[in-house]
């Protein structure tokens, strides 16, 4: 096979078949300023954590809300982190310019416009697995469907559109939040293990048949 001759791309029909992931570590639902502190803490002795926000959805035309929780995750332990409560405080904004950790993310460039909203920062190492799995032939640019292509899983999207600022998060909203900023990290290290093998994947399409790809994150 020409190795550039074919993409990989999966279709929400093959992704609606695939069995639903579930979030395999610990969840922990941080509020209050001293959790946030020993959470940073423990992130900051990771070589690498997963990271995403979620921000409570409008139904409103030109009405926006502000980021509600940043995610920080391990491949065992996901800290959610409710801004909404917290503020973006001084630590969270070292640990988000801190060189020591890469943070994982997917079209960060999204967070970073909202949470630029609250606070001033500058991002560093953070890497955007958008420029990583084009090298790889995939051409899906949503997480849901990187993460369908590469472990045969479906992340369920039932909990996008839920108030993230609720008084207490849901079981059903603590875990879909978790499995975004794992999945990053998840993605990433399988990657990187060169484990993936484009040209055996099950969801390889030739250029010529293929549709150009839907950005939904």
């Amino acid at each position: 096979m020409d190795i550039n001759s074919f993409s990989i791309s999966i279709s929400k029909e093959q992704l609606s078949t695939l069995p639903t992931v579930e979030f395999p570590g610990a969840i922990t639902v941080i509020e209050t300023l001293p959790d946030a502190l020993a959470a940073l803490r423990y992130l900051r002795t990771q070589k690498a954590v997963g990271f995403d926000t979620e921000t409570k959805p409008t139904f409103r035309k030109g009405q926006t809300n502000t980021v509600a929780l940043i995610q920080i995750s391990t491949l065992d332990h996901s800290f959610l982190f409710r801004l909404n409560k917290l503020g973006f405080f001084t630590e969270l904004r070292e640990f988000m310019e801190c060189e020591e950790v890469m943070k994982v993310g997917l079209s960060l460039k999204d967070d970073f416009h909202v949470l630029h909203k609250i606070a001033e920062f500058e991002p560093r190492n953070f890497i955007d697995l958008q420029s990583i799995v084009k090298s790889f032939h995939i051409s899906d640019s949503s997480l849901q469907k990187i993460y369908g292509i590469l472990f045969n899983g479906r992340i369920s999207k039932s909990q996008r559109l839920s108030n993230w600022e609720a008084s207490q998060l849901t079981s059903g909203q603590m875990a879909y939040a978790s499995i975004d900023a794992w999945a990053c990290l998840r993605i990433y290290y399988y990657l990187l293990s060169g484990s993936f093998e484009p040209e055996s994947s099950a969801y390889i399409v030739h250029s010529e048949a293929a549709d150009y790809p839907e950005d939904e994150n």
